[in-house]
């Protein structure tokens, strides 16, 4: 790993990227599976403090290194605090080789044409200084397909190459996340017009310009090779979608060359009620499992 830049970790090591990026909305329930009941806080601060000490005992345990976590997404209250004793940024990839990463999105508009676009995104290009400047290599966004409709499909992937342009002109790498809900009926349809948009989008990008793509694990194995084997693509990963850990690795693994990107997943099984020892020893199962899965392709 020793002078690898951040973009060859990411193109080439072998690993998954940890989802560290829990927003205001989803914080209450990760602090609930973590052991911390919601009463626990009494302000929005309090709250925030409290998934940050679980991100700062996740980031520090002994287990969480480059050798197999290769990144880390962020959430913008994260990039703004310390881990022991450094910007957290700086410390995932000074002292344990991964690659950070920032949550941009500011949540998800009403469902219309079956699916959830991005809300706007004000003062974007100030966050992306900053990210850049604290040394984050790449952001995440989000959007929502629930149903196989062709013109909110096309309209979501546009939406999300518009703000990777974006990412881009500031030189960082967008990940660029249209996730299928993987309750519907008609999931192997929409993942059908989704990777036929994304290659439509994939061709209008200038040749030299790669991003990265964070997908539901599809119905159909090996749907997305095509874009783990296209040129503008630096790396597909998946993310857990509510699967459990066992089962989100099964699938994983039957598709090759995609890697993950779990949060709910990763968190599995820990809590704060926890010992150091018994915390840690935790983690690094979890992270072997999910790593395993990873470089199963």
């Amino acid at each position: 790993m020793a002078g690898q830049t951040k973009a060859d970790r990411m193109r080439s090591g072998k690993g998954f990227i940890a989802a560290l990026d829990q927003s205001g909305g989803s914080t209450p329930k990760a602090l609930k599976l973590y052991g911390i009941a919601e009463g626990a806080w009494s302000n929005d601060e309090e709250m925030y403090g409290l998934i940050h000490q679980m991100r700062s005992r996740i980031a520090t345990a002994p287990g969480f290194t480059g050798d197999r976590v290769i990144g880390a997404i962020l959430f913008e209250k994260t990039m703004d605090s310390e881990i022991a004793g450094k910007p957290a940024a700086a410390y995932l990839w000074e002292e344990r080789g991964v690659v950070p990463f920032l949550k941009i999105d500011k949540g998800l508009e009403e469902v219309k044409d079956g699916v959830k676009l991005m809300k706007p995104m004000p003062g974007l290009g100030a966050l992306l200084d900053r990210a850049s400047k604290l040394g984050v290599f790449g952001t995440k966004e989000r959007s929502v397909i629930d149903a196989a409709n062709a013109a909110g499909i096309k309209a979501v992937v546009a939406q999300q190459f518009d703000v990777a342009r974006q990412v881009l002109a500031h030189g960082m790498m967008p990940i660029i996340e249209p996730e299928v809900t993987i309750s519907i009926a008609d999931k192997a349809e929409a993942e059908d017009l989704l990777l036929a948009a994304i290659l439509a989008e994939l061709d209008k990008l200038p040749a030299g310009t790669e991003v990265m793509l964070k997908l539901t694990l599809p119905t159909k194995a090996n749907l997305y090779k095509p874009l783990v084997d296209h040129p503008k693509v630096m790396r597909v990963v998946a993310l857990s979608g509510g699967y459990t850990r066992d089962e989100a690795n099964k699938v994983l693994a039957r598709n090759t060359g995609v890697i993950a990107s779990f949060s709910r997943a990763l968190t599995e099984g820990l809590s704060a009620q926890q010992s150091d020892a018994e915390f840690n020893k935790t983690i690094d199962a979890t992270i072997q499992s999910i790593y395993d899965a990873s470089v199963a392709g």
